[in-house]
C-alpha cells in the first residue's frame, strides 16, 4: 500500500536521510520510531508529496507521488505535528471546507464531516471557533481533517500531541478503529503507545533504517540472556544466594518493586522450576513467576546505540587510516 524504495534527499552536502526502504502492508499500523533528527518527518513529507526526494521512488496505494501526485493525494490523509488549521473558521465549517478540497461528493459532505468528528470526539465544538479550541482540540481537528475523506492511507505524525491522559486514550481507540480498512503510518515518541498500537516498527537514526520487524521479534533478535520477575512475600538474607545456586541462573539482582528479583539465565533455558523451587524452599512465600521480555524502550535504544557506537568506529578507522 506503501512503497518507498532507495528514498535520499539531500540539503546541500548533507544527507537527511539516505537509501530509506520499506513497504507499509494493507491494513497494517506501522510504527516509525527514532530519535530527533534521525529522518522521520523528512521521509514522512516525501511520502505525502510536500518534498521531492533527491533521488529514489515512493507510491502511495501503487501511484508513484512524483508522477501522479494527484492520485496519490487523494489516497492519503496526513496529520502533521502541528495541523495547519485556519483559526477563522468553526471546526464544522474547516472541515466541511476540507471535504470540498479533498472533492467528497458534494451530497456526502454532510456526513462525511459529521462520521470524522464523532470518531474524534469533537462534535461538542463543531460550532466554536477553532482559534478558541484548546491544544488538544486542535490536535484532534487535525485528524478529523485527515479522515473526513476517508483514505486508503493515513500518515500520522505525532497525533496524541498535547493531549491529556483521557484524550490519548480516546485517539489510540480511534486509530485502532482504523486498522484493516487503512494503511496506518504513526510516527511518535511514546514508545509504549508503539507497542500498544503498531504491527510493526521501522527504527530509523541518522537518515538510514535500522530495523524493521514486529517489536516481539525485534527483541528475540537482541536479547541476549532469559529473564525471569520473582517477586516474594519476604526476602530472606540468603534468597538471592540460594536462587544464584540453581543450575543455569547466571545472575541475580533486585528488582524495581519490594520482594522483587529479577533472575538471569542463559538463553534458552527455563529456570523457573528450578527457581520457584529454591524459592519456597527459603521460606520467601512465592507470590509472582513470570518471563520478562525487552521493552520496546531497550530495543530501541540497543539498535540506536549500537548504530552510534558502529558510526563512531568507522569514523576512528577512516581516521587513522
Amino acid at each position: 500500500m506503501i512503497q518507498a524504495d532507495s528514498l535520499s534527499r539531500s540539503y546541500g552536502e548533507r544527507w537527511a536521510i539516505r537509501d530509506v526502504s520499506f513497504q507499509a502492508r494493507e491494513g497494517e499500523i506501522l510504527g516509525f520510531l527514532g530519535p530527533n533528527g534521525a529522518g522521520k518527518t523528512t521521509t514522512m513529507r516525501i511520502l505525502t508529496g510536500f518534498l521531492a526526494p533527491t533521488s529514489g521512488r515512493a507510491s502511495v496505494a501503487g501511484f508513484d507521488i512524483v508522477d501522479n501526485p494527484m492520485e496519490a493525494k487523494r489516497r492519503l490523509g496526513y496529520l502533521p505535528e502541528t495541523p495547519p488549521l485556519y483559526d477563522d473558521f468553526t471546526t464544522r465549517e474547516y472541515l466541511s471546507f476540507v471535504a470540498r478540497l479533498k472533492r467528497v461528493d458534494r451530497r456526502k459532505i454532510g456526513d462525511a464531516v459529521d462520521r470524522a468528528m464523532s470518531m474524534c470526539g469533537v462534535e461538542e465544538v463543531a460550532g466554536r471557533l477553532i482559534r478558541n479550541l484548546s491544544r488538544g482540540y486542535r490536535q484532534r481537528v487535525g485528524l478529523a481533517h485527515a479522515i473526513v475523506h476517508d483514505p486508503q492511507v493515513l500518515i500520522l505524525d505525532e497525533p496524541t500531541s498535547a493531549m491529556d491522559p483521557r484524550q490519548i486514550v480516546e485517539i489510540r481507540k480511534v486509530i485502532r478503529g482504523l486498522r484493516g480498512n487503512h494503511t496506518i503510518i504513526l510516527s511518535t515518541h511514546i514508545l509504549p503507545e508503539a507497542t500498544a498500537l503498531c504491527d510493526r516498527v521501522i527504527i530509523i537514526n541518522e537518515g538510514a533504517i535500522v530495523a524493521v520487524d514486529t517489536y516481539e521479534q525485534l527483541a528475540a533478535r537482541l536479547r541476549s540472556s532469559e529473564k525471569t520477575l520473582v517477586r516474594t512475600a519476604r526476602a530472606p538474607a540468603d534468597l538471592a544466594a540460594r536462587v544464584g545456586r540453581v543450575p543455569g541462573v547466571l545472575h541475580v539482582a533486585p528488582g524495581s518493586g519490594r520482594g522483587e528479583w529479577v533472575v538471569e539465565a542463559a538463553l534458552g533455558q527455563d529456570v523457573r522450576e528450578h527457581v520457584a523451587r529454591a524459592v519456597v524452599e527459603a521460606g520467601a512465600g512465592l507470590l509472582e513467576l513470570r518471563p520478562l521480555a525487552m521493552s520496546l524502550e531497550e530495543v530501541f535504544l540497543k539498535l540506536v546505540t549500537h548504530e552510534d557506537d558502529a558510526a563512531a568506529d568507522g569514523e576512528r578507522e577512516g581516521a587513522r587510516a
